[in-house]
């Protein structure tokens, strides 16, 4: 709602700028996809080594 109410905004300031952020807003979305892509990854793999590393704990823990 704040993205849409900063557009009208816009609209009403400089309506030329907020036709071409209105026209380029997917094309930047799916440039920027990729990166967040390997940001999940990147996350998942990190999340995936620190459950390895803290495993023997959580087993002397649990015993």
């Amino acid at each position: 709602m704040v993205k849409f109410l900063l557009w009208c905004i816009l609209l009403v300031l400089c309506w030329p700028l907020a036709l071409l952020a209105l026209v380029l807003y997917p094309f930047v979305w799916l440039a920027l996809l990729p990166f967040r892509l390997v940001g999940i990854a990147v996350g998942g793999a990190l999340e995936l080594v620190s459950a390895i590393i803290l495993l023997p704990a959580r087993v002397l823990r649990a015993i």
